[in-house]
């Protein structure tokens, strides 16, 4: 669902979010594969270092180049940016029924199943929409909301200055991150 808010106030932004209610039931819904990439995560050169450091494991180990590329006349591929790497369609951080990188989930996880496109709140289905959450609950969900927006701002900008800078390859994909262009 898809909703304009007429204000870019955190507290009118938390209001609407005790208005539509949430409350994670753990369910693991949004972990697990769905119907197409509807458990696709996107990941920032932040948020892969935070995960790294966390569970002291290499990124190559669990990330892979967004799989959605653009291929051009002269043979360069190039993708935007990094997704979770999914087994048999599952999260590789999602066992035993829980998240192992809880702590320290990316911005989509933390901030799931809402979204802020520009100035509209989007709402994707999700087994804990509807219930009670506390103003404070609201309020930071909120926070995270506007600070999510901010950080994939900023990554596109520095997305959209690494492709100015781009060359031609001979053959593979390159990564375009806000941390500049991996050829894979």
């Amino acid at each position: 669902m898809r909703e304009h808010l007429a204000t870019k106030d955190e507290e009118s932004l938390a209001a609407r979010l005790q208005e539509i209610g949430f409350s994670c039931t753990r369910c693991g819904e949004c972990c697990r594969q769905g119907a197409g990439d509807d458990n696709l995560v996107m990941v920032s050169p932040a948020e892969i270092r935070r995960i790294s450091s966390l569970c002291q494991v290499r990124p190559e180990e669990y990330v892979e180049p967004y799989p959605e590329r653009v291929k051009f006349s002269d043979g360069t591929e190039i993708t935007f940016g990094w997704a979770i790497r999914r087994v048999a369609g599952d999260c590789t951080f999602y066992r035993d029924g829980s998240c192992q990188v809880y702590a320290e989930r990316p911005w989509i996880c933390r901030t799931y199943p809402f979204m802020l496109d520009g100035e509209d709140l989007l709402t994707f289905p999700c087994p804990g929409l509807g219930s009670p959450i506390g103003k404070e609950e609201a309020r930071a969900l909120a926070r995270d909301l506007r600070s999510r927006q901010a950080a994939e701002e900023e990554e596109g900008e520095k997305i959209r200055q690494a492709i100015s800078a781009l060359r031609p390859v001979d053959e593979g994909c390159l990564v375009v991150d806000g941390e500049g262009v991996t050829r894979v």
